[in-house]
This record gives C-alpha cells, sequence and structure tokens, in this order.
C-alpha cells in the first residue's frame, strides 16, 4: 500500500512497484489496467517494461469490482487505526 498526498507521485510509486516485483519475486508485470486518467503518463514505461497497459471505462466501478472492494476494505482498516 502506497499513502499518496498527490496523483503526481504515481509514477514514481509505479516505477518503485515494478521494481520490488522484480527484485523480490524475479517476475515482470505482464498487465497494468487504469481508468485511463490523463495523470498516469505511463505509456513509454510500460513500453519499456514489456506490459501491456489495459483501460476501464470511465465511471464503471463495476468492471473492478474485486479492486473496488478490496479499496474499501483497506480504508475502512485506515481509518480505524487513525483512532
Amino acid at each position: 500500500i502506497f499513502l499518496l498526498k498527490s496523483k503526481d507521485q504515481i509514477f514514481v510509486c509505479i516505477q518503485n512497484f515494478f521494481k520490488l516485483v522484480k527484485t523480490q519475486f524475479g517476475k515482470s508485470i505482464k498487465c497494468l489496467r487504469s481508468d485511463d486518467a490523463k495523470e498516469l503518463l505511463l505509456t513509454n514505461f510500460l513500453a519499456n517494461e514489456g506490459t501491456l497497459h489495459q483501460f476501464s471505462c470511465p465511471y464503471t466501478p463495476e468492471q473492478n469490482s474485486v479492486v473496488e472492494r478490496k479499496h474499501h476494505h483497506l480504508l475502512n482498516v485506515a481509518r480505524s487505526m487513525m483512532f
């Protein structure tokens, strides 16, 4: 889990996560799914990594329901830890 203060930190976190996966597990990430947010400037990075970039349709969390549910759970845990 990477807690970010702003969306401009996303690119650095994704780069660090890719390095972590390669170092710790000796594997490369084959596919990354995002909502085609304009702040994600990942095209060149993902091409260099050999990673397929898939896009989900905007405003359709149903397409990614497992991740949406996990985010909900993680936010609840984080809120409970704050108090």
